[in-house]
């Protein structure tokens, strides 16, 4: 990024600060999530703050912060991107790029299940809150909810996630939850991304909350995606994860946006940090399959 940028936001933040909500409060709100296309395409910066930096095998990739707005300005720039997925100190920066006009806004609520931690399943709310989204002007919420059978923690992710799903469906704002199907395996947290794993997540999660007509489900794409979507009415985003084979990715997800819940894609690093390094480019492309 541009020195000159990064002094502007630096400068700010230090003589400044009030000019954050300045920037929120002037800007121009999406009319709806979805663009012409008729679907919606949120790019996803929220890893940092759980920790979890690496892109294939650079372990700090997402910890150049410079690196990364530069990035996401180009990616939000993109003909079809509909909205950005991140942490209140990124969607700061971006509200003082001024880069945020027109797009959605989820800001991520639960960072401290820390990545490669013991205790990365107690998944806290420590990021934003349903009152700061709705003053922020910003459309709703996303929570990881990790449901782990073998961790004594679980019911408290659940409870948690569920009074944070009342909160924003009482504001009639979206509640974006992202659920798997968890467990320890050496030491380490490991989703469990078979068919059958990933429906008994969405059932569970779609049943937490006394309302649900605000919330949407953040899922992967794995194998039998019509039999998998066909657990839930809720509509479903989505997500993209770190890609290895970014041809058999793109076939998956085109072919998974052909199911009557998919509503889009909220994608990160697979776009952000495309093995060619074409921004641009990679962003175009999943575009396209809108």
């Amino acid at each position: 990024m541009p020195s000159d940028k990064v002094s502007r936001i630096v400068d700010t933040r230090v003589k400044d600060p009030g000019a954050i909500a300045a920037a929120a409060a002037r800007r121009v709100r999406a009319t709806s999530p979805f663009g012409e296309h008729g679907k919606a395409m949120i790019i996803a910066a929220d890893h940092p703050a759980r920790g979890a930096n690496a892109v294939g095998s650079d372990p700090s990739a997402m910890a150049d912060r410079f690196a990364l707005l530069e990035r996401m300005c180009v990616a939000l720039e993109r003909p079809g991107v509909t909205g950005v997925l991140a942490t209140a100190d990124i969607l700061e920066d971006l509200l003082l790029l001024g880069v945020l006009d027109g797009k959605s806004v989820f800001g991520s609520m639960n960072r401290a299940g820390l990545a490669g931690s013991v205790f990365e399943i107690d998944d806290r709310f420590t990021g934003y809150d349903a009152q700061t989204i709705a003053t922020m002007g910003f459309d709703g919420g996303k929570m990881l909810t990790r449901i782990a059978l073998d961790d004594p923690a679980t019911p408290s992710v659940l409870e948690n996630t569920a009074r944070t799903v009342d909160e924003l469906n009482g504001r009639q704002l979206i509640a974006m939850v992202e659920p798997f199907l968890s467990t320890w395996q050496d030491g380490k947290i490991r989703n469990d991304l078979s068919p059958d794993a990933v429906i008994k997540s969405i059932t569970i999660a779609s049943g937490l909350g006394r309302r649900t007509a605000y919330t949407w489900l953040k899922l992967p794409v794995v194998d039998d995606m019509e039999r998998v979507l066909a657990s839930s009415t809720l509509p479903a985003l989505l997500l993209g994860g770190e890609v290895k084979d970014a041809d058999a990715a793109f076939a998956s997800w085109g072919k998974a946006l052909k199911l009557p819940t998919a509503q889009g894609l909220t994608i990160g690093r697979s776009l952000l940090y495309p093995a060619d390094g074409d921004v641009a480019g990679a962003v175009d492309r999943a575009v396209s399959l809108l």
